[in-house]
């Protein structure tokens, strides 16, 4: 997913309706299938299949030429040379550090967690990416997309991503056999990273803290199977995750828009709370954007990766 030109190549491919298919990155594309429409207070702005369920979202300079504006996309590699650092980040879980358990209060956390679900059952799998279709994501999360207003095709964005990775499923089963909740996880080996996609929980098991004990689960088989992080995603609205995070990262994004549209008139809008104005239609990373940030080498391999930002000690 590195910002090379390797990632930036033009297939010859063409789809069912005669597109051309474009690739960059793990991610396939074509002028008609890359926007999908998003509101805010009902101005029509515009982001890419990708965005809801994936991360790490590579571009070039052919597909922003074809996104249809005002566009904005999150979650641009670290090392791409694209894009702005903006407010909101990337908790990690550093899992193979020792620390990360044996912290007193996460200990505590974790056997009290643990404990309530002492009489529930769990599996986990990994399944290979390109054997995932749209019938069976929707199968594991539907409930979750629905809730959190997940367009038909951001969840083909996650079937296209994933086709050249692996995909964890964890399930938790109670003692009845009812199913409490599914985790997906990308699998993203280059990174060396675990990346949390999505989880559906069941609500009647809402004081048991499913989403917490699942962030648990995903962590430990993080660890065991050898990867350094476990993606929590953004963290700024999510509280219940400060109990995992050891390190931070930014999130790299991009704003494509005219000054005169309605939403660069909207102060609430994700250009002014996500973007400082001048960073608007800035396509390129710029050394005045990365001040005091540790730069990180443009290699394919990403076994070496780590955080740009560390957090203090747990407190």
């Amino acid at each position: 997913m590195n910002a090379t030109p390797n990632n930036f190549k033009v297939t010859r491919k063409h789809n069912q309706n005669g597109s051309r298919v474009r690739e960059v990155g793990y991610q396939s594309w074509t002028s008609k299938n890359l926007s999908v429409e998003s509101y805010h207070n009902d101005i029509l702005y515009y982001t890419c299949r990708w965005d809801a369920l994936c991360p790490y979202i590579a571009v070039d300079e052919e597909l922003l030429a074809n996104v249809q504006k005002p566009f904005i996309v999150y979650a641009l590699p670290p090392d791409s040379p694209f894009g702005v650092p903006i407010n909101d980040k990337y908790g990690l879980v550093n899992v193979a550090s020792e620390d990360f358990e044996s912290d007193p209060r996460r200990a505590r956390k974790f056997k009290d967690i643990s404990k309530g679900f002492r009489t529930f059952t769990h599996s986990e799998t990994v399944v290979s990416g390109k054997e995932i279709t749209f019938e069976e994501i929707n199968k594991l999360g539907g409930q979750h997309f629905e809730d959190c207003y997940i367009d038909d095709r951001e969840i083909h964005g996650f079937v296209d991503y994933v086709r050249k990775l692996d995909v964890l499923i964890i399930k938790v089963h109670s003692a009845e056999g009812e199913l409490v909740l599914t985790d997906v996880s990308i699998l993203l080996p280059a990174y060396s990273q675990v990346y949390g996609s999505f989880c559906q929980w069941n609500r009647a098991f809402k004081n048991k803290s499913p989403g917490i004990y699942a962030c648990l689960l995903a962590s430990r088989w993080a660890a065991r199977n050898g990867y350094k992080f476990y993606n929590l995603g953004p963290v700024d609205d999510y509280g219940y995750k400060s109990l995992f995070v050891t390190d931070y990262e930014p999130i790299y994004a991009l704003a494509l828009a005219d000054p005169e549209h309605p939403l660069a008139k909207d102060p609430s809008s994700p250009l002014h709370t996500d973007f400082r104005q001048e960073e608007w239609n800035r396509i390129y990373r710029q050394p005045a954007a990365l001040a005091n940030r540790e730069p990180v080498e443009n290699s394919t391999d990403r076994s070496d990766f780590r955080p740009l930002l560390e957090t203090p000690a747990f407190a």
